[in-house]
């Protein structure tokens, strides 16, 4: 039995995009539940935003990828534990999943939270060792939390023998209310016509390129659409020499829900997720949502709310953004339906509340709640 106020250590290696996200979401709720809350990771901008919140931090030098590397970084966690002495660790993505169940092999309450299958980022042997390590790893978590019901039977598919839980991702739905069109596109400088979105750290697993190959099947079609790639990340400047007329990149921003506000079609042409977070930030602007079958987009989407088409489909996905920009209203249904879901199904308190729970049961403690909302 464990003090009211657990000590909770999240590890992450990625240090920005969805993971780092969900890292501060719970950060944020867990602090005010009044927690003791510690989080490993290198350094970059999950470290400078928890450590804006009042949390400990520790530095854990680490690559994303495994290699001669991950037994130095193995021994570097293994220190961080002794220095913060956590009742329980959350471990965030593939790499802290690695290095902290090899070096605690459970011997703390050990949640692993996958944040997207890493075995689907690989081909050929590395694909098959990978899914023999998420086997045989498995034993060392208490729980394997995952953010869609899809990113869970994905798990089971490969064989991995788990004591599952399944806690959605959320967006805060009271911040992110539907925009108006015409005064963000004012906001942003932007002229009027059927415009695109696309949100996300530009790489591989998002899958901006194949929206980039895929524009001029839009542009046949309608020909004075626009499209506007919002992020930036290590495939940035590969894209940009591939794009052409049309395509706009804005760069990190920090407006964000302007530009989904200003889009008549959110694209999301990913090819690996556990739940994206743009997807539910697009519903939450009661925007329609083009998006590739991966795990979390049916979950969250359903039947009526989005066209959800075949990963590196080029084809369908030109056909599906042009049927929504050559019919506004179907569109515009779509974005109402998305704008209900999420508030049903994806509210952040929901999320905050189902992690804090999951780690009760683990610790055996009654988790107090938050001092205010979690935004």
């Amino acid at each position: 039995m464990h003090s009211i106020a657990p000590s909770i250590l999240h590890v992450s290696q990625p240090t920005e995009g969805g993971v780092c996200r969900c890292v501060r979401q719970l950060v944020t709720d867990q602090l005010e539940r009044g927690w003791q809350v510690a989080v490993a990771s290198p350094q970059g901008i999950v470290a400078e935003e928890v450590r804006g919140l009042g949390a400990q931090h520790y530095e854990w030098p680490a690559g994303r990828w495994p290699g001669p590397a991950t037994l130095l970084e193995t021994a570097r966690l293994t220190d961080v534990f002794h220095r913060a002495r956590p009742d329980l660790v959350h471990l965030h993505s593939s790499k802290a999943g690695l290095a902290g169940r090899l070096s605690l092999r459970g011997r703390l309450p050990t949640v692993f939270q996958p944040h997207g299958w890493s075995f689907y980022a690989l081909h050929g042997a590395m694909r098959r060792a990978a899914v023999l390590w998420e086997r045989f790893g498995a034993r060392w978590a208490h729980v394997i939390l995952c953010v869609s019901d899809s990113e869970r039977q994905r798990g089971e598919a490969a064989r991995i023998r788990a004591n599952w839980h399944v806690v959605p991702n959320g967006v805060d739905v009271e911040a992110l209310r539907p925009g108006d069109r015409a005064e963000a596109r004012e906001r942003l400088g932007l002229e009027d016509g059927p415009l695109v979105v696309c949100v996300g750290r530009i790489c591989a697993a998002k899958g901006q390129d194949v929206l980039v190959e895929t524009w001029p099947r839009v542009t046949g079609r309608v020909p004075d659409a626009r499209l506007v790639l919002v992020g930036d990340g290590e495939d940035a400047e590969k894209v940009r020499k591939a794009a052409g007329d049309g395509i706009v990149f804005a760069g990190q921003r920090e407006d964000a829900a302007d530009w989904l506000a200003a889009a008549n079609v959110v694209a999301a042409p990913s090819r690996w997720e556990g739940m994206s977070f743009a997807m539910l930030e697009a519903m939450a602007a009661a925007r329609s949502v083009v998006i590739t079958d991966v795990p979390g987009a049916r979950d969250a989407l359903g039947q009526d709310s989005a066209a959800i088409v075949p990963l590196d489909d080029r084809r369908a996905l030109a056909a599906a953004i042009n049927v929504r920009l050559l019919n506004p209203a179907i569109a515009d249904e779509e974005g109402t339906a998305a704008r209900l879901r999420v508030e049903r199904g994806h509210d952040l308190r929901n999320t905050t509340r189902g992690v804090a729970e999951l780690y009760q049961s683990l610790l055996g403690i009654a988790a107090p709640a938050p001092a205010a909302s979690a935004t």
